[in-house]
């Protein structure tokens, strides 16, 4: 007998319940679509009715401010990474027997969190500046993205940390295996993972917070269209035209996020 013969044949009724279920899912996503298409076409008809916004300009200019994305999206990247570094940094700070360990991880913590991003990309550019370390704008607007959310995520990292089991350590010291190696092997890639969507959470709000380098003259999106938007008196088209290019990079980013989500989601699954 082949293969197939000897596959059991699935229940008549199953067959039903999968048929609906993907009807549901079908329904669900034309009832999606068609709502986000409505919504979009109010606000698009709203902004076009209002005669404020040229959409000469728009399809003029429209290029030049979208050149911007690629210098939003190079900062945001490289920000999240040293943003990890010095999260995984913080977390083993703070959860460190050391006194001096523990300190210097709870104060960056504390003055991170307890002063405006805005304060710190100023105090990264201009205020080094005066004590004779000069950085140029684009590695300013970097290290203060990466040092303000590195201090966040350092409770994301302990908390995913401290999620993994101690068991699982204590079973690998057991087998004779050095607490260092244990916990890059054993317990860091399980904390990872369990921190993923937080990390692709805080990614997609740097991408918008990565508007406010644009008061150090870096010339990502914000920059842009404020500089054609103020030369063209044509303010409200060129915000329209940021606004939009970050959204537009905050859907596809967190597309790529759930697909990661849902990658890693499998073995629990």
């Amino acid at each position: 007998m082949t293969a197939a013969e000897l596959r059991p044949a699935r229940a008549p009724i199953l067959d039903d319940i999968v048929a609906a279920q993907r009807r549901r899912r079908r329904w669900f996503r034309g009832q999606f679509i068609v709502v986000w298409v409505v919504l979009v076409g109010i606000i698009g008809v709203f902004l076009w009715s209002s005669g404020k916004v040229s959409w000469d300009f728009i399809f003029q200019s429209g290029p030049y401010i979208l050149q911007g994305a690629g210098i939003t999206i190079l900062v945001s990247l490289v920000g999240i990474v040293l943003a990890i570094v010095l999260a995984l940094l913080g977390a083993l700070g703070r959860l460190s027997s050391n006194a001096i360990a523990y300190s210097l991880a709870s104060l960056y913590v504390s003055l991170v969190r307890g002063t405006p991003l805005l304060v710190q990309i100023y105090f990264i550019y201009f205020g080094l500046a005066f004590a004779g370390i000069r950085l140029d704008a684009i590695p300013a607007g970097i290290i203060a993205l990466g040092f303000n959310y590195g201090a966040y995520m350092t409770e994301i990292f302990r908390a995913g940390i401290q999620a993994v089991p101690r068991s699982q350590l204590e079973a690998a010291q057991a087998l004779g295996m050095p607490e260092r190696l244990a916990f890059r092997r054993i317990v860091l890639p399980q904390a990872v993972r369990i921190v993923i969507p937080a990390i692709g959470n805080d990614f997609v709000a740097m991408i918008k917070d990565s508007a406010l380098v644009s008061t150090i003259a870096v010339t990502e999106l914000l920059w842009r269209a404020q500089r054609v938007g103020r030369s063209e008196h044509q303010v409200l088209a060129a915000l329209t035209i940021a606004a939009v290019v970050y959204w537009g990079l905050t859907i596809i980013f967190s597309f790529f996020q759930e697909r990661l989500e849902k990658r890693m989601a499998r073995g629990d699954r």
